[in-house]
């Protein structure tokens, strides 16, 4: 893509650095994309006092809340996710998440009876949603939903979709890592696969894609690090604690973001093994595995090409 010309946009929203490229300078539908997000982040945010998620928790363990059918929807999509056996993905994982702090200020290992109490309030089946009403209850005191796992893939592809609606046929939003691509201004996108726990140039290989989303999901993106063990920003709603397995990062391929932040996080809590088989049943999402031991395991390459950039990694497991 070299000989064409790209209009590049930046801000920052949601805490991540926010990237739009264009094939035409057009600030002012940059402007309308990043008010886009904006509206959405405001809708759902949990970091601020307001927004109707942050109402939904203020009345849990009181009475149900009518949402905008937007929240709503992503609410249902978030617990569906939830239930699934064996995956991390837990919508109401919000008390864990304020009790380990990690990537804020205050980040510890808190007593292990601390962890115990919140996993009490962390059970995705006490919330109870009402289809006519769109309301949603939060059964127990102290519930919080976060949808910080899957918010951004859901904007993403509202990004696109608005785009789409504009006449921009060939495009890239990039909303800290959930990147979502569009038309093939030169053939595909190349887009990089971030090495674990190094600069951020470095790159374990990158994915040629076409009008695909890649979503990745890393165990180095927010960590601490106290009595000489890493403590990650992803947790088990199992145990209360960070996951503790072979992997250091999912990178999931798919034609919505929303796929690619739901299955990133499933697949964490599944591993390997389990995480190939279950995309082995869905011929629309692939993975890309990168694991403490240096290897990078594909799902298969029906919808990406992949090229390694670091030779001291080893490919195995393709099902190509």
């Amino acid at each position: 893509m070299s000989d064409t010309r790209v209009w590049s946009y930046s801000t920052t929203l949601m805490g991540s650095p926010i990237l739009l490229k264009l094939f035409s300078a057009n600030e002012a539908l940059a402007s309308r994309v990043f008010a886009l997000i904006k509206g959405y982040e405001d809708l759902f945010t949990v970091n601020r006092a307001f927004s109707q998620v942050m109402d939904i928790n203020h009345a849990a363990g009181q009475q149900p809340v009518a949402v905008s059918r937007a929240v709503y929807e992503l609410i249902k999509c978030a617990k569906a996710a939830s239930m699934v056996p064996g995956g991390a993905f837990n919508l109401t994982i919000g008390p864990l998440v304020k009790l380990w702090r990690i990537g804020f200020l205050g980040d510890r290992v808190p007593p292990a009876e601390e962890i115990a109490a919140r996993l009490g309030i962390t059970r995705p089946q006490d919330v109870i949603l009402n289809d006519d009403a769109a309301t949603v209850f939060l059964t127990q005191p102290g519930m919080e939903i976060d949808l910080g796992a899957i918010a951004k893939g859901y904007i993403a592809d509202r990004v696109r979709d608005f785009l789409h609606q504009q006449g921009v046929g060939d495009g890239l939003i990039n909303l800290g890592g959930n990147v979502q691509t569009l038309g093939t201004p030169q053939g595909e996108w190349s887009i990089g696969i971030k090495k674990p726990f190094a600069a951020d140039d470095a790159l374990v290989g990158s994915v040629a894609v076409v009008n695909k989303s890649v979503v990745t999901s890393g165990t180095y993106e927010r960590y601490f690090e106290q009595d000489g063990k890493r403590w990650h920003h992803i947790l088990d709603p199992r145990s209360g604690y960070p996951l503790d397995n072979e992997l250091d990062s999912v990178t999931i391929i798919s034609s919505d973001s929303l796929d690619g932040d739901i299955w990133t996080t499933l697949i964490f809590g599944l591993g390997v093994e389990k995480g190939c088989a279950l995309l082995r049943q869905r011929v629309d999402i692939e993975g890309i595995f990168v694991t403490k031991n240096r290897e990078i395991i594909l799902s298969s390459q029906r919808q990406f090409r992949f090229t390694p950039c670091d030779e001291r990694y080893r490919i195995i497991g393709s099902t190509v």
